[in-house]
């Protein structure tokens, strides 16, 4: 430990990490143009597609630039940006995201303006993450170029917006009204790699003139705690010897009492959100309720005459619209997608919550902190998930190449098992500190909403 018992504090050896967390502060030039670079690939990704005409059915990843860019941007890089948090925090948001470069660049030229009070609103990342989700399968964006242009180049407009008109070198968007940012906060929490602060060297560091830091995303770096909102970019490495980037147990944000306690509308983002949005939205095309459900409504509408509903006259930009692939949303397909997803995160949202709100009842202490510190032990089965919704695309792609996918169903299943094994690790490591028989009750309580996840996710692999 270094010795802080006078005002100069005696440096500790640097390790590998924070080491090369100051290389990145060192060479933030080539950390800029890393940063176009992805920039340009990006565009090049959402805009190219949509200019071309749509793939006819012998298109094929390595003879068509559409199918070679949707699997690109689909089925790769935005899985594995998924992964990247659990295995080195948000360096993806820091050095890669292309909106949040664009976001900042924008900022840089715009007028400077203060953070308004909507946009520090905490539910943003939860309505932003639903509202995008929705609209995205309303409209068909994993399958269309045209669509996927609309949603991320409308969100990435958006981004550059804001950066107009607020902050000033800053990523307000991605600090406060990202679709994606509050996501990425809950899976960077099981990230093996953090920017630790040191409260009592930053305190007692000589008195001397300090090199201010420019924070982009806005975090207070003096009082940050945990990986959620660091964007890992290097640039306070080695602030005032009290900020360094270090190694930490992959679960210790989770298990440890000293952590932050997660707000409210983290719990409501992780339960209602990843695993009751995004489940619906994966779930709705293969589900047999959901033709059943929509079955059952057009009778109805048909028996009273109503027929408008079953029009499928709707612009591509609000549903998906493709009479030439024979793929036309009507306005009651719009409908009843909307109802599925909704009513499959209410359902099973709240039977989760209701689950975990049991566990934390048998648990010792004030119950709002042992439910939302509970709640956190679920982000390894809702990575999971969507690490498999999103992969789904890649295997559909890869099965039109004609590859062998007999691994899949026993993958699916692995990762599945060690992703609520691993939550139960968690909930079991977290409760530590409690007697035994509270311990095994939290346990016991919390393992039905394990089960519903799982059995949403068999439905979708398995039984549909």
């Amino acid at each position: 430990m270094p010795d802080c018992s006078s005002f100069t504090c005696s440096p500790a050896p640097l390790t590998r990490p924070a080491r090369f967390a100051r290389w990145m502060r060192d060479h933030s030039s080539l950390i800029r143009r890393i940063q176009w670079g992805v920039v340009a690939v990006y565009l090049f990704l959402i805009i190219v597609p949509a200019l071309r005409p749509l793939p006819d059915d012998h298109a094929r990843i390595l003879n068509d630039l559409t199918t070679f860019a949707q699997f690109l941007f689909w089925g790769i890089w935005w899985p594995f940006v998924l992964v990247s948090m659990l295995l080195i925090g948000r360096s993806w948001c820091g050095v890669f995201c292309p909106e949040g470069a664009l976001s900042e660049w924008a900022s840089q030229h715009g007028r400077g303006g203060a953070v308004p009070k909507w946009a520090k609103w905490g539910g943003w990342p939860f309505v932003a993450f639903c509202l995008t989700t929705i609209y995205g399968q309303l409209v068909s964006v994993y399958q269309y170029p045209k669509a996927a242009l609309l949603v991320l180049g409308g969100s990435t407009v958006a981004a550059m917006a804001i950066g107009l008109f607020y902050g000033k070198g800053k990523r307000v968007w991605c600090r406060h009204l990202c679709p994606v940012s509050g996501v990425f906060g809950l899976l960077a929490k099981l990230s093996p790699v953090y920017m630790r602060v040191d409260r009592q060297r930053w305190q007692h560091t000589s008195t001397g003139r300090v090199i201010p830091i420019n924070c982009a995303p806005l975090v207070d770096i003096r009082r940050m705690q945990g990986a959620s909102d660091c964007h890992l970019c290097g640039r306070c490495a080695g602030h005032r010897d009290a900020v360094e980037l270090v190694a930490r147990r992959p679960n210790a944000e989770i298990t440890s009492a000293s952590s932050p306690t997660p707000s409210a509308w983290e719990l409501v983002l992780l339960v209602y959100g990843l695993l009751g949005v995004a489940i619906g939205a994966f779930q709705w095309t293969n589900s047999t309720w959901f033709i059943a459900a929509k079955q059952g409504m057009a009778e109805w509408l048909i028996e009273r005459d109503i027929l408008w509903p079953l029009n499928d006259n709707a612009p591509w930009w609000l549903l998906t619209h493709y009479p030439e692939r024979n793929d036309s949303f009507s306005w009651l397909d719009g409908g009843m997608i909307v109802a599925y997803i909704l009513a499959v995160a209410i359902i099973l949202g709240s039977w989760i919550l209701l689950w975990l709100t049991i566990s934390a009842a048998c648990q010792q202490g004030p119950l709002k902190d042992r439910l939302l510190r509970t709640s956190d032990t679920l982000i390894p089965m809702a990575a999971c998930g969507v690490f498999l919704g999103l992969s789904a695309l890649t295997a559909s792609l890869l099965k039109a190449e004609h590859l062998s996918m007999l691994w899949l169903g026993p993958t699916r299943a692995a990762l599945l098992g060690l992703a609520t094994l691993w939550s139960a690790w968690l909930l079991w490591k977290q409760t530590q500190p409690q007697p035994m028989i509270h311990r095994i009750l939290a346990w016991l309580a919390v393992s039905p909403a394990w089960a519903g996840v799982l059995y949403s996710w068999i439905l979708l692999f398995w039984l549909w």
